[in-house]
């Protein structure tokens, strides 16, 4: 079996970087100097390679919240069949405030994005007067979530 490069355009992760990633993914809030002596490096150096994974965009820390508990009761993703440049239409829906997830597929849709909505008629305008008006839409799929089941981020680093 061969070596796995890394996808054109993303830097390859030495070791301690991946242990760091996957340091951080356990517990996002963990002290650069437990991180430090769990992989062997000082505090100060951690600090700087979290500082370079994150300034490259190989990695973000961020609070993740419920959205029931936060006021956003509704759900979706919404599957899009497009036609013209999907580009286009993935960067006005990543433009969205409500749309936390877009990406480029093969298969039935073109699209898929997630919404987080506050409420149906919130949903419902998002799709009658963001979505469904872009140019390139021709026709959409909304899958409701009823009940969030299983949702982490601590797949790790290859």
């Amino acid at each position: 079996m061969g070596t796995r490069r890394p996808a054109p355009g993303h830097p390859a992760l030495d070791d301690v970087s991946k242990a760091i990633v996957e340091q951080l993914q356990e517990d996002g809030r963990r002290p650069y100097a437990t991180i430090g002596k769990a992989i062997g490096l000082s505090e100060a150096a951690v600090r700087q390679r979290v500082q370079r994974l994150t300034d490259s965009g190989v990695m973000q820390i961020v609070a993740v919240t419920d959205p029931l508990q936060v006021g956003f009761s509704r759900q979706a993703m919404i599957g899009l069949k497009c036609e013209g440049d999907l580009s286009l239409v993935a960067d006005a829906l990543a433009g969205m405030t409500e749309v936390d997830y877009v990406v480029i597929t093969a298969g039935g849709f073109d699209l898929l994005c997630e919404v987080v909505c506050e409420d149906d008629d919130h949903l419902l305008e998002v799709l009658n007067q963001k979505i469904r008006t872009l140019p390139g839409v021709r026709t959409t799929e909304t899958f409701v979530y009823l009940k969030l089941r299983k949702q982490l981020y601590n797949w790790g680093t290859r």
